[in-house]
């Protein structure tokens, strides 16, 4: 029931105006295993004393901004130095985006980089009247790409859809998420507008 209960939060919830700019050795990229051969989507210090936690949706257009824009600033400044290391975890908000973020850890050899390919190409599949014209063009563009999976199998797999599900139960429960992305580091929600030039000034007052 709990999960029926999610699956139509899901369904009924929605990214934020897409509009709206303003939303939100050891030193490697890393997955950290989490159960089984599911492991979580991780880049930096696996030690490392910030730990930043991005709550996103997939089919949201601030998450992929985020990618763009301040990802790869944060990357070269902080994770590759091994300041901080970032965790993506999954908040989807709709089916498309909750089949995406099973398809992004059903191979833990290639999840960072399908993730970091499906929001760099977001546009591409994120289209279709339907869930399942999105799917269609989901499916369509990992095999341009040329990720090797079984798709089908994938967003069918139980054990998978619970890893994404409880990330998102966890995301409220725990950090009281609502909206994508939701950025927490070491434990704190951060409450300013992302970009760069906040998130670096917060960074800064913890080394």
């Amino acid at each position: 029931m709990k999960k029926i209960l999610f699956i139509l939060i899901i369904f009924l919830s929605s990214c934020s105006p897409s509009d709206d700019k303003k939303s939100s050795d050891k030193t490697s990229n890393n997955s950290i295993e989490i159960s089984g051969e599911i492991k979580r989507i991780s880049v930096g210090n696996i030690d490392a004393k910030i730990v930043i936690i991005a709550y996103e949706s997939l089919t949201c257009s601030h998450c992929a901004d985020f990618h763009k824009d301040v990802y790869p600033q944060l990357k070269k400044k902080y994770l590759d130095t091994g300041l901080a290391k970032i965790e993506f975890r999954h908040f989807p908000l709709d089916v498309a985006a909750f089949n995406a973020s099973k398809v992004s850890q059903c191979k833990s050899d290639q999840s960072l980089e399908i993730l970091e390919s499906l929001y760099s190409n977001q546009q591409e599949w994120v289209k279709g009247n339907t869930a399942e014209e999105i799917n269609n063009n989901l499916k369509k563009f990992l095999e341009e790409k040329g990720f090797k999976i079984d798709f089908e199998k994938c967003i069918n797999d139980k054990e998978i859809e619970d890893f994404v599900l409880n990330d998102r139960i966890e995301g409220v429960k725990k950090f009281k998420v609502n909206a994508t992305p939701t950025i927490i580091i070491n434990d704190k929600k951060f409450e300013k507008t992302l970009n760069y030039k906040n998130l670096k000034k917060s960074l800064e007052k913890m080394i």
